[in-house]
């Protein structure tokens, strides 16, 4: 089992497409992920991408793309260990907590932009 297993999901009321388009250029990736280095290994287009990861952890991460209703969930899968080897317990869930932080960063900083100040309840702009 991966010392750092992270799963997080938030709803984006946009269509999977624009989600999608967000992830879609490397360099939102390094900006996103600054000290991950990630190689897609699964392009799903508008269901999302998975990589294999390395840098400061080792491992796989996936964003599935779910549409849902009038927008997207978007599902956020981490699962890597450290490269030197493995982490004390202390060490893991603070890597862990990181990560959950990161990813929540990410899906929230997402939501705000690609949803553009849309009124509760109104349906997407497009």
């Amino acid at each position: 089992m991966a010392s750092v297993d992270v799963v997080d999901e938030t709803f984006l009321a946009v269509p999977p497409s624009v989600v999608a388009a967000a992830f879609a250029s490397p360099p939102a990736w390094r900006e996103f992920w600054p000290d991950l280095e990630l190689d897609v290994y699964a392009n799903r287009g508008d269901e999302g991408l998975r990589w294999t990861v390395g840098g400061a952890l080792v491992g796989t991460m996936e964003v599935w793309l779910e549409p849902v209703l009038d927008g997207t969930v978007l599902h956020y899968f981490l699962r890597a260990d450290p490269p030197s080897g493995s982490f004390t317990p202390r060490d893991a869930r603070r890597e862990v907590q990181r990560r959950q932080l990161d990813a929540k960063s990410v899906s929230l900083g997402l939501k705000l932009t690609l949803e553009d100040g849309r009124p509760a309840g109104c349906p997407p702009a497009g």
